[in-house]
């Protein structure tokens, strides 16, 4: 993606809760105690863009005895907890992505990145290609047909993340674009 990419951004801004695993002095605001250091064990929420690298990165041990550590635990958010990928396995249509995350896959993706988890990579595939299905049908439908209704498209839209709607969007202008040029070659 691109660098300007505004899903991109909004994506990496995702709070995702981290654990820190060493005391950090001046960081107490973040846990609402600005006067005091952060303290080990605390649990925070910290943008994406700034808990990975943080999650990352190792740290000098202090003793002999201690291992290299990072500076934060990185946790999957709650958009990718156990109950959301519950709810996609049993029927990925049934889930409203856009109140999971406005860039559920852009986020998901992401914490693939961090993470190696097979198992919501495959969720994460299938929950996308079954969904694309449905939305290539609504696109295709949209504005063709008064049975749909206004209403029932501005519903269905309502539940899609960015991701989809941009496939929507593309599936919708493809679908009448091939209508145009039909009636250009029936004309001629």
């Amino acid at each position: 993606m691109s660098y300007y990419d505004i899903d991109s951004i909004l994506t990496d801004a995702e709070k995702v809760p981290c654990k820190f695993e060493l005391d950090v002095p001046e960081l107490g605001y973040l846990d609402n105690n600005p006067s005091h250091p952060l303290k080990a064990g605390t649990s925070v929420g910290l943008p994406l863009w700034l808990a990975e690298p943080l999650a990352l990165t190792r740290r000098e041990p202090t003793s002999s005895e201690e291992d290299s550590k990072s500076f934060v635990s990185l946790d999957l958010p709650p958009s990718l907890s156990n109950e959301v990928m519950s709810a996609l396995k049993a029927d990925p249509r049934a889930v409203p992505l856009r109140d999971q995350s406005h860039n559920f896959y852009g986020l998901g993706t992401r914490m693939l990145d961090v993470f190696e988890e097979r198992e919501i990579c495959a969720i994460l595939r299938k929950t996308f290609v079954t969904r694309a299905t449905d939305i290539a049908l609504h696109a295709r439908k949209a504005g063709a047909t008064e049975d749909m209704g206004v209403g029932a498209g501005e519903e269905f839209l309502r539940g899609l993340e960015e991701w989809e709607r941009k496939l929507f969007r593309k599936a919708h202008e493809g679908t009448k674009g091939g209508k145009e040029w039909m009636e250009r070659v029936k004309k001629h």
